[in-house]
């Protein structure tokens, strides 16, 4: 069940510190001269943990406990199609009970939980947000889970971990947060048992992506502020990527072109669905939710 709207104010930030953290964020946004470091990758952790220390609640009441997208079928509830995106991920990776699996990027350990539920697997969650983190630890010891799991406060780019820790590695959607997409590979990479499979969820560009096309970067640019995101690429940057800290590509595609009816992975954000639960992420909702 989502947390009830008064239960945002406690999150890690005092109302006082809820303005400028906002404006410090959209700084960097803000641009600058053309030599300048770019600051969403000079001081990521920063970055991203600002964002979340902003979001969190708001994600949580609004979204649920995994925060990340899936393609939905006909008559599937949301919280069922994340379920079932996060149980896929698991099939894939051939995670079982008795394993040890790293989650870089946990967030507040939706995906966690139900992989570690879903699996009998030990799931460590990796986040710098000691936020999500410490709300992370509290609903999988209220879900009954805390033998399965472990939440570090970490970064995914500099794992403390010795070689070959996990048998599983898995990011969903937050790879998005790493300044080198090979840099958080090659963790990923160094943690994994030989033979050990790394899965990953990453937003990515279409090839209908025109960079000379203003509205399309202002799209894209949309997406990284509200986000919270380093650059944005196309598939084939990720796939090589990866297979450039040493992995074997053995799939990539692009889930939201899944086959039969469906419902998008973006309908949520529409908020075109009347309900209960529907309303929170409609226009007047979403209005609610920023006038709070």
């Amino acid at each position: 069940m989502a947390p009830k709207i008064t239960s945002l104010t406690k999150g890690p930030l005092g109302r006082a510190a809820v303005e400028r953290t906002a404006q410090e964020h959209a700084q960097i946004f803000a641009g600058g001269p053309a030599d300048a470091p770019d600051h969403r990758k000079t001081a990521y952790v920063g970055f991203s943990d600002r964002y979340y220390d902003l979001v969190t609640g708001f994600f949580e009441f609004g979204w649920g406990e995994s925060f990340h997208f899936a393609p939905r079928a006909p008559g599937e509830s949301f919280a069922a199609s994340l379920a079932r995106h996060e149980h896929y991920m698991a099939h894939r990776l051939g995670i079982k009970a008795g394993m040890r699996v790293a989650d870089l990027g946990c967030g507040i350990g939706g995906p966690l939980r139900q992989i570690a539920r879903f699996t009998g697997a030990t799931v460590v969650g990796i986040n710098t947000n000691s936020y999500q983190v410490e709300r992370g630890r509290e609903l999988t010891e209220r879900a009954g889970l805390g033998h399965l799991a472990e939440f570090v406060v970490g970064d995914f780019m500099d794992i403390d971990a010795p070689d070959e820790s996990f048998d599983a590695v898995y990011a969903i959607e937050a790879m998005p947060h790493a300044p080198s997409k090979s840099g958080a590979f090659a963790e990923a990479f160094r943690t994994l048992k030989p033979g050990g499979r790394f899965g990953v969820y990453d937003y990515c560009l279409t090839e209908r992506f025109d960079p000379r096309n203003p509205h399309h970067l202002q799209i894209k640019q949309d997406i990284e502020y509200g986000g919270s995101l380093q650059d944005v690429v196309y598939p084939r940057q990720v796939v090589g990527a990866l297979r450039e800290v040493g992995f074997e590509v053995l799939e990539a595609r692009d889930m939201a072109e899944v086959s039969g009816p469906h419902v998008p992975w973006y309908q949520p954000l529409a908020g075109s669905r009347f309900s209960l639960t529907g309303i929170r992420s409609s226009r007047a909702g979403r209005r609610l939710t920023h006038g709070t």
